[in-house]
């Protein structure tokens, strides 16, 4: 299957003969052709990776001949919607918009569970991760990687008491990248301390085979600490503890990523905390490669704040270099998974980095004097300190017993508020035994004591040997279970939005597919308790269903309230039955302007009747909004309420090859009585077969100017371009009548 832009992604196409997908590659890619300068449109850059085959640019990028430039950091955004087949258009939009690190969060309990799950039941709180869903999505994204042209990440999670069997899938299924840190089970999923660092050194060891991308942990703690801007020294610790422990079970320094997620948000003093923390932590732990992420334990419901934070963090990366740069969806604190804001989020971190190229030219760290010096020296004073600590009283274990973690004191200050785990206890307990003298595993990805030698001395590098290789040599060895729940599974999930997939019906969506989601704002006038309950009643009004207010804002106290409603529209609309006016012709700004310098062009426009309305047209004429002067057109605007008799002997006088004559008021069509008093005006003076006759305003439709003598008629929404295209065009036209 090939991907067109003009086609959806067929997902009944995906899961088929899934038994029989094989992975094409396995391990992680950075971004290609870093490093050196180059040159999209007008402008070089020096911070960007090579382009895209397909993709979608920014808004702002028409102005600028549609150019897209790709940031150097691989750049990440994180899938949660609960079902895994609607997140694969997700990550093919994604993708089309620059994101080539998908990581697909699972399910909230997922790490409690004790072993893989089957089939691909729907979510919540994130993707059941099974073996069905990580293979058709990995499928899809060999499609999406050829459409796009650059090769595509592929991630979740390895935590939990299954960690090992769900890090052997990930490598079976050609999964790139995981987050596997034992301190995250240790800390926030209370799995047994000795528990956790066996598996981990299993999972990490699979990783290894798989060459793929390890994220830690460590930035748990800011998130979950009381005060997480006190918890700097910890993060580092905690980096060092994984980061070396996955060093001795053989994994490449340049596969281990440190999640640098800043402590702080506005409005407290953010860059001023973060910087030295982002500096103190890239010389500490130079060589690995560093994951930014924004800060989320501060967000609150509205995405105005989300994107400034995020901004902020950008900046600091930009400062500070990244290898990968997560994007946290604005819809952070409303904990709704939207494809529009994973879209966002990647558009504002493309946007923000396109903006800084270059910065480090022009800007650098004060790193040798004043605050920035000696916070960062602080910083890692205090985290060697830490470290210290930790041996003295006995080890990392020990030191969880004692509370050390997620205290939110300034180390070496102590808040008592640490997170305690006992060294026997947690889920997994006891589960850790020794090998038997005779313990032997055929596996390729294998850590620790083998046996081997004694049934063949050759096979001790790779076990496997013995049975003809294990899963990751031959694939056909992997058990593939399609569906264990005959009511909850994709099948069902798809069944019931067919006539949406496959007629012309269509329907608002916010997450899944037919989910009927739709979202507005409103102001009003009113205290916050007030203005929720009445915003509700509002959108009941309208006709919506399952109506939730998702995000208040005091505007003023007693003045009013910002409010941003979700509900679900109960109805399809079938797009069969909608007339749908063709794309406007538009020429380009140089097309045009190469057109008006060969040959001149000149205009006479007003405001007819006694209509005094005259922004509109002034916004089609001024150069100050775009009009159409920009493009070299000669503009005699006569005014408002201008009889139509003085708006044609003007353009007789001045020899205009158009006239623009606007029109609002539209009682008793006074409009269209206008437009047609025109066209017999100058039909009579005998000028009507050279002249290109243009009438607009709010109630103006194109097909009545046109019944009614215009040669075209442009209603809201008309820029200047649509009517400089139109001119050129049409005179054009009348030339070649001539």
């Amino acid at each position: 299957m090939e991907l067109k832009p003009n086609k959806k992604l067929d997902i009944e196409y995906i899961l088929r003969d899934l038994d029989k997908y094989r992975p094409r590659r396995r391990g992680w890619t950075w971004r290609k052709g870093t490093g050196q300068k180059r040159r999209y449109g007008q402008f070089e850059y020096f911070e960007t990776a090579e382009p895209l085959k397909n993709s979608q640019p920014i808004p702002a990028a028409k102005y600028f001949d549609n150019i897209d430039p790709q940031p150097a950091p691989v750049i990440t955004t994180e899938i949660a919607s609960g079902r895994f087949e609607d997140d694969i258009r997700r990550m093919r939009m994604a993708a089309w918009h620059g994101a080539d690190h998908i990581m697909v969060i699972r399910t909230a309990g997922q790490s409690h569970f004790d072993g893989l799950i089957e089939g691909t039941p729907q979510g919540v709180g994130g993707i059941p991760i099974t073996r069905k869903q990580v293979r058709a999505q990995r499928k899809a994204l060999d499609f999406i990687e050829d459409e796009v042209g650059r090769p595509i990440n592929y991630h979740s999670y390895v935590s939990g008491v299954a960690g090992p069997e769900i890090a052997v899938m990930f490598a079976e299924e050609g999964v790139n990248g995981a987050h596997q840190d034992p301190q995250y089970n240790v800390l926030y999923r209370n799995i047994n301390m000795v528990r956790s660092f066996v598996d981990a050194a299993c999972a990490k060891k699979v990783m290894v085979w798989a060459d793929m991308a390890q994220i830690d942990g460590a930035h748990n703690a800011n998130a979950t600490a009381r005060e997480g801007w006190k918890v700097m020294p910890e993060l580092m610790v905690q980096h060092a503890i994984n980061s070396m422990f996955s060093l001795k079970v053989g994994m490449k320094k340049e596969n281990i990523c440190l999640s640098t997620v800043p402590p702080t948000a506005p409005p407290a003093p953010c860059l001023r905390i973060d910087l030295p923390y982002a500096v103190a932590l890239r010389e500490l732990f130079k060589g690995f490669k560093m994951r930014a992420q924004m800060n989320t334990k501060y967000i609150e419901s509205s995405t105005r704040e989300a994107t400034v934070t995020h901004v902020l963090n950008l900046l600091i990366s930009e400062l500070t270099s990244a290898d990968i740069q997560s994007t946290i969806t604005p819809d952070e604190g409303r904990n709704v998974p939207w494809h529009i804001y994973n879209i966002e989020a990647v558009d504002t971190a493309k946007q923000a980095f396109a903006g800084m190229d270059g910065l480090k030219e022009m800007v650098e760290l004060k790193r040798d004097e004043g605050a920035l010096k000696e916070k960062v020296r602080e910083l890692k004073e205090r985290a060697v300190l830490f470290m210290e600590e930790i041996l003295e009283v006995g080890g990392y274990f020990k030191a969880v017993e004692e509370g050390f973690f997620v205290d939110s004191g300034f180390y070496p200050e102590r808040n008592g508020d640490g997170i305690v785990r006992k060294i026997d206890g947690g889920v997994g307990a006891g589960t850790v035994v020794p090998r038997d003298k005779d313990y032997m595993a055929p596996v390729t990805a294998h850590f620790g004591y083998n046996n081997v030698a004694q049934y063949d001395p050759n096979a001790v590098d790779n076990p496997s040997k013995l049975i003809g290789g294990c899963t990751f040599e031959d694939p056909d060895k992997i058990v593939f279970i399609d569906e264990l729940d005959e009511n909850d599974n994709v099948n069902i999930r798809l069944e019931e939005t067919r006539e949406l997939r496959e007629t012309s019906l269509i329907k608002p969506e916010m997450e899944w597919a037919g989910d009927g989601v739709v979202f507005f704002t409103m102001f009003l006038p009113t205290e916050v308790r007030v203005a929720e309950v009445a915003a509700l009643e509002i959108a009941k009004k309208l006709g919506l269903e399952d109506i939730e207010v998702i995000h208040k804002e005091i505007i003023h106290q007693a003045e009013g309230t910002r409010l941003e409603v979700k509900g679900r529209v109960p109805f399809a609309v079938d797009t069969s039955n909608l007339v749908i006016p063709p794309e406007p012709d538009i020429m380009s700004d140089d097309e045009i302007r190469a057109e008006i310098e060969a040959k001149p062009m000149k205009i006479v426009a007003a405001t007819v009747g006694e209509d005094e309305h005259s922004v509109g047209l002034r916004e089609i004429i001024d150069i100050k909004h775009g009009g159409i002067e920009k493009y070299g057109i000669e503009c005699h605007y006569l005014g408002t309420s201008v009889p139509v008799e003085k708006l044609v002997d003007a353009a007789i006088e001045l020899n205009a090859e158009a006239i623009l004559a606007s029109t609002i008021i539209s009682h008793d069509d006074i409009h269209y009585k206008n437009m047609k008093k025109l066209n017999d005006l100058c039909i009579e003076k005998g000028i009507r077969d050279r002249i290109i006759l243009l009438a607009g305003g709010t109630q103006v439709s194109n097909d009545l100017a046109v019944e009614n003598g215009m040669d075209a008629g442009f209603g809201r929404g008309t820029k200047g371009v649509h009517v400089a295209t139109f001119l050129v065009k049409r005179r054009n036209e009348m030339q070649d009548e001539d």
